[in-house]
């Protein structure tokens, strides 16, 4: 093949020096049908394409290897293999030809899909206060010095840019509900519509065109914070492609390197200050001359005002056991032992479990986002104690129980004697009635005393608990003495010994 210096040359000795084709080809070493088709062409530059590729190994298997690649074209960049994989596939199953054919037409074949045309967008704008998106996104951290990924809420205001990011153990309902109420509550108020994809805690049913059937306790979120909920086509990311840079945008600011903490607390109040710090020095995309945060300030007086928490929560209906417990999330949390063996309803917040029976709370704890964790509440437990003091000593409530160090001093105690536990829970029984305080506070009475009985408890808890006698006679002032008599027994002493000396 012609490289562009013998084109050159040739074009030079026959345009400027004026020689002839024989004399040139002889020179250059060429044929002179060559130096005929440069001279008349006038290209400065040949280049050879093969018409037809023969390839006789790789022929058979090229529907296959089509196959393979159209599939891995819908997956992500970094889950497709390499041409050395595709080459130890097809040699598996029977391909012997060499690793270069396969490379090549891979090559040709990704090329020439890179330039297919893309789709054409239409540039959305929004007017302040109009909407917002909403997406999630999975991070990663180190909790306590263990690596851990962790699903971020990530809301942006469509028309300021202004970004909102929380972190949370898991991806739920109530998690939605409670990134909702921050976001708000963070922004000052809330939009006229929320931009969402399909999520499955938002909706239910996708019929034909933009018509859904909405998660009912997501409409009541919607109807609290006065927002009308709109979904985006199925597959179609970029009618909230505000938020889907955002994602690409924080993780290399804020999760790049991986944030090392000690609680997801210590994270989100980080978050939010680099939420602030990035609005402020980040500029507008529309409007040149001024930041992020400007332009939310701005907004900030057409958002709808802000209408306080909303009840956010997923209930479930489920039946306590005989033991006092209930599931949730691969966990067991314990309710009062009235709630024993009956239906119940369970309330998962973001960050606690409630329990209710007959509209009762009789259990709140805080969410354990481990698994296979069993909560205990030791006091939902205390009826059945009473009637069973033997289980203090091994009954699972109770071990590790964390009490006020006076009962605790008085447990330690009453275990080296033979009836300690029935003493013991005598004196817990005490507390639905007058309270923690008031039997922490007899206990330590009788400990100063040096007695340690659920009797003596239960005298000075008895003697406390009842108002002292006001005298039944009073005294006229005009009666008073003036010098009280001193009560002096001594004198007793004094008169006996006189008689013995007598």
């Amino acid at each position: 093949m012609l490289v562009v210096e013998t084109i050159a040359r040739i074009r030079f000795e026959f345009f400027s020096r004026g020689k002839k084709i024989k004399q040139i080809a002889r020179e250059l070493g060429v044929a002179r049908d060559t130096v005929r088709k440069v001279i008349r062409s006038g290209a400065t530059e040949f280049r050879y394409k093969r018409e037809v590729q023969p390839l006789p190994k790789l022929g058979p298997w090229l529907v296959v290897l089509t196959d393979i690649l159209e599939r891995e074209e819908k997956l992500p960049r970094r889950e497709r293999r390499s041409t050395i994989r595709l080459f130890e596939e097809l040699r598996g199953r029977g391909y012997d030809g060499a690793h270069d054919s396969i490379h090549r037409f891979v090559k040709a074949w990704r090329s020439d899909r890179a330039r297919a045309p893309a789709h054409a967008f239409i540039p959305l704008r929004f007017d302040p206060g109009e909407a917002y998106q909403f997406d999630w996104s999975h991070e990663g951290i180190e909790l306590h010095g263990l690596p851990l990924t962790v699903k971020v809420a990530q809301m942006r205001l469509s028309h300021s840019r202004m970004p909102f990011v929380q972190a949370y153990f898991r991806e739920t309902q109530e998690m939605v509900f409670d990134a909702h109420d921050r976001a708000f509550a963070f922004y000052g108020g809330a939009c006229r519509r929320g931009i969402y994809d399909n999520m499955k805690t938002a909706v239910e049913t996708i019929f034909v065109g933009r018509a859904r059937q909405y998660n009912r306790r997501f409409l009541q979120l919607c109807s609290h914070h006065l927002v009308e909920p709109v979904a985006c086509t199925p597959a179609a990311g970029w009618e909230k492609g505000q938020v889907e840079n955002q994602v690409g945008t924080l993780r290399d600011l804020l999760f790049r390197p991986r944030p090392k903490v000690k609680s997801l607390d210590e994270l989100n109040a980080w978050l939010a200050d680099q939420c602030v710090a990035y609005a402020r020095r980040a500029k507008h995309p529309e409007f040149k001359d001024r930041t992020v945060w400007d332009v939310f300030e701005d907004e900030r007086a057409q958002l709808i005002e802000y209408r306080g928490p909303f009840a956010g929560f997923a209930e479930k209906p489920m039946r306590a056991t005989t033991t006092c417990l209930i599931s949730h999330d691969r966990n067991k949390y314990s309710v009062d032992a009235k709630a024993a063996g009956r239906a119940v309803l369970a309330r998962a917040y973001a960050d606690r479990i409630v329990v209710l029976l007959d509209d009762a709370v009789v259990a709140d704890h805080p969410r354990s986002f481990k698994r296979e964790q069993v909560v205990y509440d030791p006091w939902h437990c205390l009826p059945v104690l009473m009637r069973k003091p033997g289980a203090l000593r091994n009954g699972a409530p109770f071990k590790d129980w964390a009490l006020p160090a006076p009962l605790a001093k008085m447990r330690a105690r009453l275990q080296q004697r033979f009836d300690g536990d029935r003493q013991f829970v005598k004196i817990l029984g005490h507390v639905p009635d007058v309270g923690i305080g008031a039997v922490v506070e007899a206990c330590e009475e009788a400990l100063e005393a040096g007695i340690a009985s659920g009797d003596v408890v239960t005298a000075i808890l008895a003697r406390r608990r009842h108002e002292p006698v006001p005298p039944s006679i009073i005294t006229p002032d005009s009666l008073k003495l003036k010098a009280e008599p001193i009560a002096d027994c001594a004198r007793y002493d004094n008169l006996r010994k006189r008689r013995e000396a007598a």
